[in-house]
């Protein structure tokens, strides 16, 4: 009895790894940098008035804290920036602050060229050229399955050709080209 008990046991263990693994957004991964436009959440823990919830980074790159004023999140982690503002807190505010920050809402993912709804569209976990395609209302009746180029922050004016499952981030811009009969 003991021995069934063990192996559904370890069989939900492995249930719940797994579902938390997929849960957790891929582009909020240590190495997610914010920029301008993400919406986080920072909370300075037993510091209530001095958290902030869902605040856009401004197109500046920093968000306004209470009593240390704007500070530079752009091109950071939200690791690096909870120890930026742990550091600026424990100069003359708080004795050891704990802060901890997460990111409420990714920035939008641009699709233009030959869909239906060209524009911006909110960031989604496990987004795709092809998911991003559906979000912009399907291609048009000229487009080419084959000429899609995206374009990512991290590379401003370089498109590279990619296929319909290749992964998007926030931030990024997919064009889909016209097809030539």
């Amino acid at each position: 009895m003991s021995s069934l008990f063990h192996q559904r046991f370890i069989l939900l263990v492995g249930i719940l790894m797994a579902s938390a693994s997929l849960a957790a957004p891929r582009a909020q991964a240590n190495d997610y940098r914010i920029s301008a436009e993400d919406i986080v959440n920072v909370t300075v823990f037993n510091e209530p008035e001095m958290s902030i919830q869902e605040t856009r980074v401004s197109s500046n790159g920093t968000v306004a804290m209470p009593l240390i004023g704007d500070v530079r999140v752009a091109g950071l982690t939200t690791t690096q920036v909870a120890a930026k503002i742990e550091s600026m807190l424990a100069d003359g505010y708080l004795k050891k602050p704990k802060v901890r920050v997460s990111i409420h809402a990714y920035r939008q993912v641009f699709v233009n060229g030959e869909v239906k709804q060209p524009g911006g569209y909110s960031y989604q976990d496990g987004l795709t050229v092809q998911k991003a395609v559906v979000l912009a209302g399907g291609f048009t009746e000229r487009a080419s399955t084959s000429k899609i180029t995206l374009v990512t922050e991290d590379r401003p004016g370089v498109s590279k050709s990619v296929a319909l499952n290749h992964p998007v981030r926030p931030g990024d811009i997919i064009t889909v080209g016209e097809s030539f009969f």
